[in-house]
């Protein structure tokens, strides 16, 4: 088990995601479907966090200087605008038992990924993060931790119910995840910054 995983198991283990927030008609459509799959009993994972957003991580840090991080932050995003996306892909990863949407990967997008990890390269202490370029797989989970039998339930209701989402990337936050038992229990927002539209 590498050193990241190790960690993820200790008791109260605390994380740094770098996440993209999308607009609020994009949000609100994952929050139903996450009302939606509870109601079902097919997944709780909008419960599992208090205050949980639909996200897409852009990047993850073990160990962060918040306020050096933060003043990088504010400084980089000052003038950035608003990335235009679309989900159209809902898929899975394998033996993961969660469930998601993916954005296209376009030049927009890949460059506002690759933008960040070049300016806060300084910040990464995990060059095997999956958070990486060339490792990243732009994603919004819509349940996680789902039996085979759970999974299917759950790719069946959203696959009938879902079509292209067309989003924007309205929002960048530093978030603090505080982990317990390998589960996430608490996603603290540290800072965040609208982007320009």
């Amino acid at each position: 088990m590498g050193i990241g995983l190790s960690r993820i198991f200790e008791k109260g283990f605390n994380m740094y995601g770098f996440i993209a927030l999308l607009d609020k008609k994009t949000e609100e459509v994952v929050k139903e479907i996450w009302r939606d799959l509870k109601k079902q009993s097919i997944s709780y994972y909008a419960e599992e966090v208090e205050d949980r957003k639909p996200h897409i991580t852009i990047a993850g840090y073990n160990r962060l200087e918040k306020s050096d991080f933060i003043r990088s932050m504010d400084q980089f995003y000052d003038s950035s605008p608003e990335v235009e996306i679309a989900f159209n892909t809902l898929g899975t990863f394998l033996n993961s038992g969660t469930l998601f949407l993916s954005p296209t990967i376009s030049a927009p997008l890949s460059n506002f990924h690759r933008n960040h990890h070049d300016n806060f390269k300084k910040y990464n202490d995990n060059p095997e993060s999956l958070y990486l370029p060339g490792n990243w797989i732009p994603h919004c989970t819509l349940a996680n931790r789902l039996s085979h039998e759970k999974l299917c339930e759950a790719f069946a209701y959203c696959s009938h119910k879902l079509n292209t989402i067309k989003a924007k990337i309205a929002e960048v936050a530093l978030i603090e995840t505080i982990y317990e038992g390998g589960r996430c229990v608490a996603a603290l927002e540290v800072y965040s910054k609208k982007l320009l539209f």
